[in-house]
C-alpha cells in the first residue's frame, strides 16, 4: 500500500493526543449513551448511530432503553416489538443483527457482552468498528474505533493521500491508532470519542471543516499545504438505481389493506402498502385494482413521493382507492386490512411509505 509523501507512515501521531484529549473534556456533548457507558448502551447507540445523524438517534436510544432496556429484553423481544422500535431509523437489518446477537449473548456468554475484542466481532452484525467502541467505552481496552469521522480527521492530520474506501487503508489505519493507545497509555474512550466528535463537529463530512475550532491546527498537514479539499481520498460510491412504483390506499370504512414484505431483501419482514412496478395512470391503476379481486368505488390521485436508500432511488405515485364492505371477502391473502386510525402505532412501516400513510387517518377524504 502506498502513501503519500506526509502520509500516517511519516507522521508522529502521538503528538496528537493531549491537543486532542483536552480539547474533548472542554467541548464533548452530553449524550444520553455518554452518561451511563454501559457496556448495552455503548452497543445499541453505536448501531442506531451508523447511517444515522446523533440528534436523530437520541430518542430512539431512549424510547428503545425504555422499553428494551438490557440484552435479556431485547433476546426476548418479539420481531414486532424491536421492528416497531426502530421504526423511522432505516436499515431495518441493524436492529435483526441487534436481536440474534443479544440471543448470542445469552446463550454463550452468561449474558454478559464480553469486553474482548475479538470475542465482540464473533456477534451478529458487529465490525471492527463496533467491537473497537464496545471494547473502549464500556471497558477501557486499548482498541481504536475506525469510521468514516475518524478515517477523514487522521487523513487530513497526517496529510494521507490513501483512498479510505479501501479496507487495507481503514486496517492501517486502526493498527497505527492502537500503537498510540498502547504507546501514550492515554485513556481508550476519551480518543475514541474525542475522534469521533472532532469529526462531527469540527472536521465535519459536508462542507468546510471548522479550522479555527480544531485542537490541531498547528499540526495538521492538509490545513499547512492546502489540502483540505483534496483529502481525504475516497472512491465515488456507484450511481442509484431509479425504481418507478406506485403504491396504493386501499381502504374500506374505517380499515386500509396493508401486507408484510418477504423476509429478504430490501425492508424485510418489515410492513408495506400494497403497491405495483412502474408509474401507472389513474385508468392504470384502476386495473390493477380490479385484478387484486377489488370493485373500487372511488379513486384519486395523491402527490409523487421519492425516498432514498443507500443504492436504490424508489419515484412513487400513489392512489386512494375505496372499495365497498364486502370486497374484503376477495382480497389476496397477502393483504391484511387494519385499522386505518392505529395502524402505523401498532406495525413496523417503513419510513419509505409514510407520505402516504399520512392518508391512513383521512377517513373522510
Amino acid at each position: 500500500m502506498t502513501h503519500s509523501r506526509t502520509g500516517i507512515d511519516c507522521f508522529e501521531l502521538n503528538q496528537m493526543v493531549k491537543p486532542l484529549e483536552q480539547w474533548f473534556l472542554e467541548n464533548a456533548r452530553v449524550l444520553p449513551w455518554r452518561e451511563e457507558p454501559l457496556p448495552y448502551y455503548v452497543w445499541i447507540s453505536e448501531i442506531m448511530l451508523q447511517q444515522t445523524r446523533v440528534e436523530a438517534v437520541k430518542p430512539y436510544f431512549d424510547r428503545f432503553i425504555r422499553k428494551l432496556g438490557d440484552v435479556e429484553a431485547l433476546a426476548n423481544a418479539t420481531e414486532e416489538e424491536y421492528l416497531k422500535l426502530w421504526e423511522g431509523l432505516g436499515y431495518y437489518n441493524r436492529v435483526r443483527n441487534l436481536h440474534v446477537a443479544a440471543v448470542q449473548i445469552m446463550e454463550e456468554y452468561g449474558g454478559m457482552i464480553p469486553d474482548d475484542y475479538q470475542e465482540l466481532l464473533k456477534l451478529k452484525g458487529i465490525g471492527s468498528y463496533t467491537a473497537g467502541a464496545i471494547s473502549s467505552i464500556a471497558y477501557g481496552k486499548p482498541e481504536p474505533a475506525v469510521d468514516g469521522n475518524v478515517l477523514r480527521v487522521i487523513s487530513r492530520l497526517t496529510g494521507d493521500t490513501s483512498d479510505i474506501m479501501k479496507p487495507q487503508v481503514k486496517r492501517h489505519m486502526e493498527d497505527k491508532l492502537r500503537a498510540v493507545m498502547e504507546e501514550t497509555k492515554c485513556n481508550p474512550s476519551t480518543l475514541n470519542q474525542a475522534l469521533m466528535e472532532l469529526g462531527a463537529m469540527v472536521c465535519v463530512p459536508n462542507g468546510a471543516p471548522h479550522c479555527e475550532e480544531c485542537p490541531w491546527q498547528e499540526l495538521c498537514v492538509a490545513k499547512k499545504e492546502q489540502l483540505i479539499d483534496q483529502i481525504p481520498v475516497k472512491t465515488k460510491a456507484k450511481k442509484r438505481r431509479i425504481e418507478n412504483r406506485t403504491i396504493f390506499i386501499i381502504r374500506q370504512g374505517d380499515t386500509v389493506a396493508i401486507q408484510k414484505r418477504p423476509n429478504k431483501g430490501l425492508l424485510a419482514g418489515l410492513y408495506e402498502l400494497p403497491g405495483a412496478e412502474g408509474s401507472l395512470s389513474e385508468q392504470e391503476a384502476l386495473e390493477w385494482v380490479k385484478e387484486q379481486g377489488y370493485g373500487p368505488l372511488y379513486i384519486k390521485k395523491l402527490p409523487d413521493s421519492k425516498h432514498i436508500f443507500s443504492h436504490i432511488e424508489w419515484h412513487m405515485t400513489g392512489y386512494l382507492i375505496k372499495i365497498e364492505d364486502t370486497e374484503i371477502k376477495k382480497a389476496p391473502e397477502k393483504h391484511i386490512f387494519v385499522d386505518a386510525v392505529t395502524a402505523t402505532e401498532k406495525y413496523a412501516i417503513p419510513s419509505a411509505f409514510l407520505a402516504y400513510a399520512s392518508y391512513f387517518k383521512k377517513i373522510d377524504e
